[in-house]
């Protein structure tokens, strides 16, 4: 099996607060830190009742200071809503606190709505989605060593070469992370649909480059371990309610699980979650062992990286234990 890290989005779940919900973030990164997971990201939404990670360096720095060895950082942070300069002094600023263990993924859709996305950027004229390149590469030359020639500089950040990874769930970040020959992660925990295409295109047109001399791809899955299928399928059902919700255009908290989905969703509906949830692992330990296997023989994956939408907070600590245990 390929190395294994942790997506954690903060669920804030109904019937707790935010307060809880980032407080289970700090207890969920210790384990992570003892059961030998490689990293631990948590994603830029905003705008939404249920996910917490919204200051997403502020909450970075505290789940680091909470651990000692695991890698921590964004995935990731939604570049189109930032100055790279502001990012850089933030990533900089974790990077001489936690040397050698923050990450940087970048994202390029906005994470949010169009009335947020204004209330973030204050303006939509000149930045966005269509800069990304360019603000990629600004980023990269911030937290590089410093050039003489530099009139703007980001301290702290200028030679931390704070790692950076590019997101996506499209082809298009597979194609600029094989350009810039810098690692990527596919967003297959949401929206799978090119993972396989996003894959092929970014390995057989990667340039290596000095830090990365080979392609690097991670696979982002939803993976819920419990002691017998039954169990997981039970708990998966918070998970599928969440994206019900998405599907209707819906936003709140997690929901609890449900013995049945049935009385739920339309058949067109059940189709539309099924298929944006199409590489989820869900069951006993022996079930999601041989489902990662497959994944792994199917993709190449690198590495994964598992994401856990469950209700109860000790039945997602006890996910990621069997997950580990595996």
């Amino acid at each position: 099996m390929p190395p294994l890290s942790i997506l954690d989005l903060a669920p804030v779940v109904e019937g707790a607060t935010t307060r809880e919900a980032l407080l289970n973030s700090l207890d969920l990164v210790k384990l992570a830190d003892e059961l030998g997971y490689q990293r631990y990201w948590v994603a830029e939404h905003h705008n939404m009742e249920g996910v917490a990670s919204s200051a997403t360096a502020v909450l970075i720095g505290q789940l680091a200071a909470a651990s000692r060895r695991i890698r921590v950082g964004a995935g990731g942070i939604m570049l189109p809503n930032h100055a790279p300069l502001t990012i850089a002094e933030q990533f900089g600023t974790l990077a001489e606190l936690f040397p050698g263990r923050i990450d940087l993924g970048l994202g390029r859709a906005p994470g949010t709505d169009r009335p947020t996305m204004r209330a973030l950027r204050r303006s939509l004229e000149t930045t966005g989605e269509d800069a990304f390149p360019n603000d990629v590469l600004e980023l990269q030359s911030y937290l590089a060593p410093a050039a003489d020639h530099a009139v703007v500089r980001a301290v702290p950040g200028q030679g931390t070469e704070v790692p950076i990874w590019l997101l996506g769930s499209s082809l298009y970040s597979a194609q600029l992370a094989a350009y810039l020959g810098l690692p990527f992660a596919f967003a297959s925990h949401f929206a799978p649909d090119m993972l396989m295409q996003a894959l092929q295109i970014y390995r057989s047109t990667y340039k290596p480059s000095a830090r990365h001399p080979k392609p690097h791809a991670m696979v982002g899955l939803n993976v819920v371990v419990a002691p017998t299928d039954e169990e997981a399928q039970f708990l998966f059902t918070s998970a599928q309610q969440r994206f019900l919700g998405m599907v209707r255009g819906q936003r709140g908290k997690l929901p609890p699980p449900v013995s049945s989905m049935d009385a739920l969703w339309s058949p067109a509906e059940k189709l539309q979650v099924q298929r944006m949830l199409n590489e989820a692992v869900v069951g006993s330990p022996e079930t999601v062992r041989a489902g990662l296997a497959a994944t792994r023989e199917r993709t190449q994956a690198d590495e994964f990286i598992v994401a856990c939408a469950v209700h109860d907070h000790a039945a997602r600590r006890r996910s990621y234990e069997l997950l580990a245990g595996l």
